[in-house]
């Protein structure tokens, strides 16, 4: 399509994704049975709350999702079900092990199927939503993977749902202008943060029990590929960022004594879809291709809900099978915030019927902040 026609040819200097990796906590939770764990847990009986959560449930088309949160940690800290009680240091000590723990072994997933010696790796962006500390987590997975002091970090915090394109922008970055540098990407996040009990005074709590997830996810980011070694998937052609002036409000959270408060607008979707045919059509043309035939692009967008995902599919007409990824992503581990756009990639990878040269890796965060890379496919 346009000019920029090429099956398989790495244009040298791009920065190229090498590999990709993931980890989950151990507490595997069921969307069918979510209801009754989350109510008994935090001791509420309110039938209409009951009720309604029952219904997001279904609408959100999560199945699975892995999580933090057990049994046990709400027995050592029962604090945690209570409302109103300062509990971001509690919360902070469980949130800030785990994603360390996460990110380390979805790093090490990553590092393995990438095949060159840890050593290799010259730098790191580190992003996540969910800790707060000084040094910050970037330090403790280096620490954590044995890298060298030497390595150079970067850290992105609370970039929400857009933080792993946003964290992949800035990586493309690096590589791009340090000659043989390969930049190790980590995402990493969990709920626990931000769990509360239900609260009649805060009902968009109940869309994020339906809808998020934790996990992490991990890239190797490198430009020209050592042929015969290093086996690159993407070519990171193009990255724009785009931020909605006065959209501020849509996403709120708030850092509190009890975790992150987050409120989501119901207005969202409506926002996204208004707007994301001039922010692709933006990206699209900076990088040469001179039509709008979306539907010969593949699609990887980070699924921030079942009706994010409907409306862009039907503003930009596209195929079914565009959001397939998106939206098998979504179901089998529920939005994970910036960790997520790497299990849609990986998803794509193995749906190769649907995989076509050219494509656009997509998320909508908190500003509210468009990131969009125009993105080559390495493996047909």
């Amino acid at each position: 399509m346009g000019r920029m026609e090429g099956r398989n040819e790495i244009n040298f200097g791009n920065a190229t994704i090498l590999a990709l990796g993931k980890a989950f906590p151990h507490q595997l939770v069921m969307q069918e049975f979510l209801v009754d764990g989350y109510f008994k847990n935090t001791n509420c009986d309110d039938p209409e709350l009951k009720q309604r959560l029952t219904r997001l449930c279904k609408t959100t088309t999560v199945k699975t999702r892995y999580v933090v949160m057990s049994e046990e940690i709400l027995k050592k800290y029962p604090e945690l079900a209570v409302e109103g009680l300062p509990t971001v240091k509690q919360r902070l000590d469980i949130c800030n092990a785990a994603v360390t723990e996460m990110a380390i072994e979805a790093s090490q997933s990553c590092i393995k199927k990438w095949g060159r010696p840890i050593s290799d790796i010259t730098h790191v962006v580190y992003v996540s939503s969910s800790e707060a500390r000084l040094p910050g987590g970037d330090l403790y997975l280096a620490k954590g993977l044995g890298l060298s002091p030497e390595t150079k970090r970067v850290m992105l915090y609370f970039a929400g749902c857009s933080g792993g394109v946003a964290g992949l922008r800035v990586a493309k970055d690096i590589a791009e202008n340090n000659p043989g540098s390969r930049v190790l990407l980590a995402t990493s996040e969990t709920t626990i943060i931000g769990f509360k009990p239900p609260s009649v005074d805060r009902p968009y709590d109940l869309v994020g029990v339906a809808l998020f997830g934790d996990g992490a996810g991990a890239m190797i980011i490198g430009s020209n590929p050592i042929r015969d070694i290093e086996r690159p998937l993407f070519e990171l052609h193009t990255a724009i960022q785009h931020f909605l002036p006065d959209t501020e409000k849509i996403i709120d959270g708030r850092l509190t004594e009890e975790g992150i408060s987050f409120k989501l607008e119901r207005e969202l979707p409506q926002i996204i879809e208004d707007n994301i045919e001039g922010f692709c059509d933006k990206l699209i043309s900076i990088s040469g291709i001179n039509d709008r035939e979306y539907n010969k692009l593949f699609w990887a967008v980070h699924p921030g809900g079942p009706a994010i995902l409907n409306r862009l599919e039907k503003k930009l007409d596209l195929s079914p099978e565009k959001l397939s990824a998106s939206r098998r992503a979504l179901a089998d581990y529920g939005n994970a915030s910036s960790n997520t756009i790497v299990y849609v990639l990986e998803y794509m990878l193995e749906e190769k019927k649907d995989i076509t040269d050219w494509g656009l890796i997509l998320a909508f965060g908190p500003g509210i902040t468009f990131e969009g890379i125009l993105t080559k496919n390495l493996t047909i």
